[in-house]
């Protein structure tokens, strides 16, 4: 039978990549073929090799540093929050569970709003900056809320709130500072370079508490210093126009609301923020992971902040090669490889047997997770939005994966107090399963429907 409506397909290469072309009532679809299947195969003498090992762009080294600095003042925190609030308030699992998606899913609904004020404004590093200003500030918080559960909680919102509204523009400028085909390398570089300082963080935290004593408020003081030191950094060397971002004239258009919510009317677009979210559906939040390590192994308390180096230094060494086996592979593999990843660090965590060979083969590969995900799923999406709202797409995806943070964080609480930690965890484990079947049915799909590849 013929089409109801006409489509017609047409290929175009662009540099060493290729476009396919989708037209439909009048509209153009843009679908970049290596997100979700293996890009096209350069021609002999073209110099593939000499391009893939090429050396990113100066402002993803710049913002890669940022990152760097400013996860070493995260990590400190993060290392030695959950020993606080948990060991010395005595928390309950559940109010845990509720802090730590605060701690990243409350605030997620700001992202959108920051990832539009900066297509709007076009004004990318201004919007980044406020956000990482916003949580070096948090820091300080920490001191004034004492012992006080509700305003430790608010405190961490705004310090989320920082980093909802940093992390879409942030991305947006690596990808408008990356050709397409090089996306996965240019976030495994900058994401190799922020867990340098998820790395580094937890030992800074070890080696203050090891000078004052058992004093929080000295880690969150040098905290603060260390924030404060990545915004002068990215005032002074980031750039907010990067080379290949085309230039918008004086009487260019602003970005419509309407226009921004027109994204999720794009099939692939509203098919990456569905599965984002299902996908952080299996995700329950480091500060269980390492809690449940601390029980199953009876790590000294002295010990826990470097769990969190074990889980960075994987994440270090892995995040720039998948990066670069994204780009040549498919990114949809490696992220998918990435949560069989978590769901044998959630098995291992429930299993019966206990020892120092096993807790650190649960650190890598929830190391492994991180670096087969984090970045490869931003270079995933890239591609597929539009330059003109690349930070809104982001910030859509970045939301729906934080919003079902939150739910699954709290889920996860509930689950443990009910029915103990062993069976919550193996529940997690079911979970994984569950969503990398609907994120297949999600992604791969259309990858065979719409962009199938086109012959030279």
């Amino acid at each position: 039978m013929p089409a109801r409506h006409p489509v017609s397909v047409v290929s175009r290469p662009t540099g060493s990549a290729r476009w396919l072309t989708v037209s439909r009532r009048s509209e153009e679809m843009l679908v970049y073929l290596s997100t979700v299947s293996r890009p096209v195969t350069d021609p002999p003498g073209s110099g593939p090799r000499r391009r893939r090992f090429a050396m990113v762009s100066g402002n993803v080294v710049a913002l890669g540093t940022v990152s760097l600095i400013t996860d070493v003042s995260a990590e400190m925190v993060a290392a030695v929050l959950p020993l606080y609030l948990v060991l010395g308030l005595h928390l309950s699992p559940v109010a845990f569970g509720v802090l730590d998606g605060v701690h990243t899913g409350a605030t997620a609904l700001l992202r959108v709003v920051g990832g539009f004020v900066a297509d709007r404004l076009r004004r990318r590093k201004l919007v980044a900056g406020a956000g990482y200003a916003l949580s070096a500030v948090a820091k300080l918080g920490l001191l004034l809320a004492g012992r006080s559960v509700p305003a430790i909680g608010a405190v961490i919102a705004v310090d989320r709130l920082g980093k909802g509204i940093r992390s879409a523009p942030r991305d947006a400028l690596i990808t408008l500072s990356t050709p397409p085909e090089a996306l996965g390398r240019a976030f495994g570089v900058h994401r190799a370079m922020d867990s340098v300082g998820a790395f580094l963080g937890p030992l800074a935290a070890f080696a203050v508490l090891l000078a004052v004593g058992q004093s929080y408020d000295a880690v969150f003081v040098t905290s603060f210093c260390v924030a404060a030191l990545a915004v002068v950094v990215l005032v002074l060397f980031v750039r907010e126009r990067p080379s290949g971002e085309p230039a918008d004239g004086p009487d260019a258009p602003r970005v419509s609301v309407g226009e921004a919510f027109g994204l999720l009317r794009s099939r692939p677009a509203r098919r990456l923020v569905l599965a984002a979210a299902l996908l952080g559906l299996a995700t329950i939040g480091d500060g269980f992971v390492y809690l449940l390590l601390q029980r199953r192994e009876d790590l000294g308390l002295r010990w826990f902040p470097l769990l969190a180096v074990g889980t960075s230094l994987a994440y270090l060494v892995l995040a720039a090669p998948l990066g670069v086996l994204a780009d040549r592979i498919g990114r949809l593999p490696v992220v998918v490889g990435g949560y069989l990843a978590l769901g044998a660090t959630y098995l291992l965590l429930s299993g019966p047997v206990h020892g120092w060979p096993v807790l650190a083969l649960t650190l890598a590969l929830y190391g492994a997770f991180y670096a087969a995900t984090d970045g490869v799923l931003i270079a995933l999406a890239g591609p597929v939005l539009p330059a003109r709202l690349r930070t809104t797409g982001i910030a859509l995806v970045q939301t729906g994966q934080a919003l079902a943070y939150l739910v699954s964080s709290v889920l996860f609480g509930l689950a443990w107090q009910a029915w103990g930690p062993q069976n919550a965890i193996r529940g997690a484990a079911l979970a994984v399963a569950g969503v990398l079947v609907g994120t297949l049915l999600l992604l791969a799909s259309p990858s065979r429907s719409v962009s199938r590849k086109v012959s030279r």
